[in-house]
């Protein structure tokens, strides 16, 4: 049996940085903090004109090879919010990947509970065979398999879309706050 594989926690969240839809017109502001305790999505969501805010990891050069593993599993503290994980891989599509406006992204949404720092934290686990193919919010019915062996980023957001494209229905407007202690891949 494979141990499980920790994937980033603490400060290696460091290099990870705030995408919000302020790249497509939108208003909602967000930064990542990161710390000994992991990193922190701190964010006031405005809804009109993007609805989105993020943090995505740095490129991982050379691609994590996930291909020994079924999922990702995320220790959080959370707000009560429906948010997304995307991951990114290498040659998702014949090596187009790169090429497609906004790139594919593998997603799939997660529920948090509200917590506290003197909580211990919340385990949500995310299995490949539940992520999606996406770009830009918007499901592909392609007929294309996640390859856990060429994962190249991580994101993980809160947008009034989910997975299947239609809106979110955990999504709310206003100040909103993640903690990400760590992401292990597990067997």
């Amino acid at each position: 049996m494979v141990a499980p594989l920790l994937v980033v926690s603490g400060d290696g969240f460091s290099g990870w940085l705030a995408l919000n839809d302020t790249i497509m017109g939108g208003r909602s502001s967000g930064v990542c903090r990161v710390g000994p305790e992991g990193l922190v999505l701190e964010a006031d969501v405005v809804e009109q004109g993007g609805g989105f805010v993020s943090c995505r990891s740095p490129l991982f050069s050379p691609p994590l090879n996930l291909g020994a593993y079924r999922a990702l599993q995320l220790e959080l503290r959370g707000d009560g919010r429906r948010y997304k994980l995307a991951v990114a891989c290498a040659d998702g599509v014949a090596g187009l990947t790169e090429l497609i406006p906004g790139g594919l992204r593998w997603v799939a949404e997660f529920d948090t509970s509200v917590s506290s720092p003197d909580q211990p934290p919340q385990l949500v686990e995310i299995p490949f065979a539940q992520l999606r193919a996406s770009v830009r919010a918007r499901p592909l019915n392609l007929p294309l398999r996640f390859d856990p062996a060429k994962v190249t980023r991580l994101q993980v957001l809160h947008s009034k879309f989910g997975d299947d494209g239609q809106l979110n229905a955990g999504f709310r407007a206003g100040p909103l706050q993640l903690a990400l202690v760590a992401v292990r891949a597990v067997p």
